[in-house]
């Protein structure tokens, strides 16, 4: 066995050691196929006032321009999906912001990863990254095996569905690299289909200024009044288009108790959520992903859904 295979296997046992979903490895390089999807969305202005998204166009596109000397994407999956979910009257709240904040926890195993690493195979430089960089993290996922992205531009693995995460190591060693798998959504179109407000323009192509994600955790201004209605009670976030798909039915639930949600969280009701109070915001989501949109946010879109 030659010594790519070596680390490469290392890496992989290492990182499902650490609780990883699963590994996948790609060769740094320009992302050719990837370079003018990304032009003609951001053109047709699919991000919204998501302006960071129009930054660092040849650092997301190639990782050598990212992290100097890089030769490797080291590609992760961490499942978040949840034991329970909420109450069924209440306001929505998507599944991946039920526990602590997703970048801590991932991080924290980013670089045990990066350490185990350095002590088993030696001086090996890279970056950790979580989604908080110029990164097309879905992109180098599906190179390096890890799923195929389906019609709503999620990454999805058969028999594990897409309720994970997806993060990064960028590092300066050659290793072995894995292969695309093939796109199994055939004729389905469950995701466009269920979309509350359409924003799966077409199979594989979302118009994130469209989609309720965007409107209730990225925009700061008022959300549109022509989309009142359609929300279907989601104030952070939302599902739809994971829940509806039938890959998810293989869905388990994750074993990382920093993602358990706090106790009072699944039982709230609307009401209690019409009544939330900054203390409770802040009790509930100690350590939370909801954070982002702070207690202003989340009152603004509860008041949208109540309205």
């Amino acid at each position: 066995m030659d010594y790519k295979s070596k680390y490469s296997q290392f890496i992989k046992s290492e990182a499902k050691r650490i609780g990883f979903l699963s590994c996948g490895i790609s060769k740094a390089e320009f992302l050719e196929v990837e370079a003018p999807r990304l032009e003609k969305w951001l053109k047709n202005n699919a991000h919204g006032e998501m302006r960071y998204m129009e930054n660092h166009f040849d650092k997301r596109l190639d990782p050598t321009k990212l992290v100097e000397g890089s030769k490797s994407v080291v590609s992760l999956l961490l499942n978040y999906y949840p034991s329970e979910i909420q109450n069924h009257d209440a306001y929505k709240l998507s599944k991946y912001a039920y526990g602590t904040d997703y970048h801590f926890v991932i991080k924290d195993k980013l670089k045990q990863l990066l350490h185990s690493i350095q002590d088993q195979i030696g001086e090996v430089h890279g970056r950790a990254f979580v989604d908080s960089a110029p990164v097309l993290d879905k992109a180098w996922a599906a190179k390096s095996g890890l799923g195929w992205i389906g019609k709503h531009s999620n990454l999805l693995t058969q028999q594990v569905g897409s309720f994970y995460f997806i993060a990064e190591l960028i590092i300066d060693l050659d290793l072995e690299y894995d292969h695309a798998v093939t796109d199994h959504c055939g004729t389905c179109t469950a995701c466009i289909d269920a979309c509350p407000t359409e924003a799966i323009t077409e199979p594989y192509v979302v118009d994130g200024s469209k989609c309720i994600s965007y409107f209730t955790i990225e925009l700061k201004e008022n959300i549109p009044s022509d989309f009142k209605g359609q929300f279907d009670d989601w104030m952070f976030g939302c599902d739809v288009c994971q829940d509806v798909c039938p890959w998810n039915r293989f869905s388990k639930a994750h074993n990382e108790p920093l993602f358990n949600p706090h106790p009072e969280l699944l039982s709230m009701t609307k009401k209690d959520w019409e009544e939330i109070t900054k203390d409770t915001f802040n009790k509930v989501f100690k350590k939370s992903a909801v954070k982002r949109t702070k207690f202003e946010g989340l009152q603004r879109n509860i008041k949208f859904l109540k309205d």
